[in-house]
């Protein structure tokens, strides 16, 4: 498909109650919820109705990380390596928080594209009862052995006694990042992203309120230092699960959990678990590969775990919105697949994957020239400055790679093959990344800046073997 073919306005499948509307209007029907049905229609309008809450979703659910890191690095080299540390053992959580949602996601959004609403509402709520189960068996016991998870990451006695309360608070609630995963993953596969998105707004207000007066004590509140980011952050995400519950039992014009939904059924929760086995394996494997990652650059000190830390949460907060890009891509293959119009569902893959593309190019350029004064919006140590910015100015060559590779990967996720973006996984980050980084930074002797470049190269590798199997179309025939 031509770039010219990309970007030109696309003719309808089929005729619209509506006529041709403007592109503001579709925005607005986007921040509002649309109604319309993403098996027809205009493809591009399809995509920007999806797209648009779901990137904004993702840059709400990036403000987490940037406004924590943000506050925390006006404690010092630490507390941030305190907040770095803590995230890549949550990177787990969120591996399989995110395999889970990715197999939600495909069974809901196939059992829309099917007409059978009271399916997708089935299939939710065992993705709910499996993800409370989850966080039970994996919150308690983190929460307990918090000082020695940070111990056996290689953090310092320094970083052990500053952050052993805020590890506590953030590995105890794991269960609410899950949780957001999985009732996030249930609107989006019903097409309600405006839902998804509208909740963030409440869990970031509150996070944003209470990180500054938490960590300094501002007000009545007490000075908690680190610790009260892990407070402020956990208590948004509560409050915003809770308003998850209350929309699906609520309900929408999509999905609505009824009373006799409430239940487990052996049927559907196997094939969810299924499907998410491979689908937790995936993101573990992407996941631990940050973890190993760490380890290898705690060897050189906390300057360069708190700049790594810094130029990650920056190209997080940009590369997030691009997961909402390819969070739309997933929808509308699982809907138009169930819907059987597989060319439609490949279609839309190729055409977000050039708008993600053209977004990202632009961020990597801006990093590129402006990393410095980007990373001290943050922190103002200088050894701390020249790392986060060498890693930022590194890491963003490679985001065209990043553009394609989360679209594709996605791409299979919302079809139901869990199976390939895995194997791609654990060849790209085990196979390639981690023997590369720890070979450029150590007997090379490029330090942190080896672990950096070997990031781009497997990403740019995961992308361009992601490319070539989705050609292949196997994906279109999985069955869910």
């Amino acid at each position: 498909m031509s770039v010219i073919e990309l970007i030109a306005p696309q003719p309808t499948d089929h005729p619209t109650d509506g006529g041709e509307r403007t592109f503001w209007s579709s925005v607005r029907e986007a921040l509002r919820g649309s109604h319309q049905d993403y098996t027809q229609g205009n493809l591009n309008r399809a995509i920007l109705l999806l797209a648009i809450p779901m990137v904004l979703e993702m840059v709400l659910e990036s403000l987490f990380a940037i406004t924590d890191v943000f506050w925390v690095g006006r404690l010092g080299a630490n507390a941030v390596a305190t907040v770095g540390i803590t995230e890549s053992m949550l990177m787990l959580v969120m591996a399989i928080g995110m395999g889970v949602a990715m197999s939600t996601t495909a069974m809901v959004a196939r059992r829309i594209g099917e007409k059978d609403p009271e399916a997708a509402a089935i299939a939710g709520v065992q993705a709910v009862l499996l993800g409370l189960t989850i966080s039970l068996a994996i919150g308690v016991p983190a929460a307990i052995f918090a000082p020695e998870l940070l111990r056996l990451m290689g953090a310092s006695p320094a970083i052990v006694s500053v952050g052993t309360g805020y590890a506590r608070i953030a590995l105890c609630g794991c269960g609410a990042i899950i949780m957001l995963f999985l009732n996030n993953a249930i609107f989006r596969g019903a097409g309600d992203a405006a839902i998804a998105m509208r909740l963030l707004w409440v869990s970031n207000i509150i996070n944003l309120v209470l990180d500054p007066c938490l960590i300094f004590g501002i007000g009545p509140f007490p000075r908690m230092g680190v610790t009260g980011a892990a407070l402020a952050t956990l208590t948004g995400r509560s409050t915003g699960v809770a308003y998850q519950f209350y929309r699906l039992l609520k309900g929408t014009e999509r999905i609505h959990v009824l009373a006799r939904h409430v239940r487990v059924n052996i049927g559907v929760m196997i094939r969810l678990m299924r499907v998410s086995i491979a689908g937790i394996m995936q993101s573990a494997i992407a996941h631990v590969s940050w973890l190993g990652l760490v380890r290898i650059i705690s060897m050189f000190g906390a300057a360069s775990v708190a700049g790594y830390t810094i130029a990650i949460r920056i190209v997080i907060f940009f590369i997030l919105p691009s997961w909402g890009l390819s969070n739309a891509a997933a929808t509308i293959v699982g809907q138009n697949l169930g819907a059987e119009r597989p060319e439609r569902a490949a279609k839309a893959v190729w055409r977000t994957g050039f708008y993600n593309m053209m977004f990202l190019g632009a961020i990597g350029v801006f990093f590129i020239v402006f990393a410095t004064p980007v990373v001290r919006l943050f922190v103002s140590d200088p050894e701390v400055v020249r790392i986060a910015a060498a890693a930022l100015r590194t890491l963003s060559c490679g985001n065209v790679g990043y553009a394609y590779g989360m679209v594709m990967l996605q791409a299979f996720n919302g079809a139901g093959d869990t199976i390939t973006p895995t194997i791609v996984n654990l060849f790209g980050f085990w196979v390639l990344e981690l023997p590369l980084a720890w070979w450029l930074a150590v007997p090379m002797n490029l330090r942190g800046q080896g672990a950096f470049l070997s990031i781009v190269i497997a990403e740019c590798s995961i992308a361009a073997a992601s490319m070539v199997l989705f050609r292949r179309g196997r994906w279109m025939r999985q069955k869910i």
